[in-house]
């Protein structure tokens, strides 16, 4: 058991679902985060709701045996 920080992604407000992301950095998580919510392409800067994307990382107590941890 141990504290790891796992990735949430919220699409339009919805949670993205799939398979959750541990880390057992803050630092490294909170990387992913801010890379995953960037956008590229040739749009105008007004993202419609339903595809605004955030990104934060969350504290979680697990059993780390049982799920991938991420270390960098």
């Amino acid at each position: 058991m141990g504290h790891v920080f796992v990735l949430v992604l919220l699409i339009g407000g919805d949670n993205a679902g799939g398979s959750p992301m541990y880390f057992a950095s803050v630092k490294t998580c909170n990387w992913y985060a801010s890379q995953v919510v960037k956008r590229y392409g040739n749009h105008s800067t007004a993202i419609p709701k339903e595809h605004r994307a955030t990104a934060y990382c969350k504290p979680k107590y697990l059993d780390k045996t049982k799920v991938t941890v991420y270390d960098h």
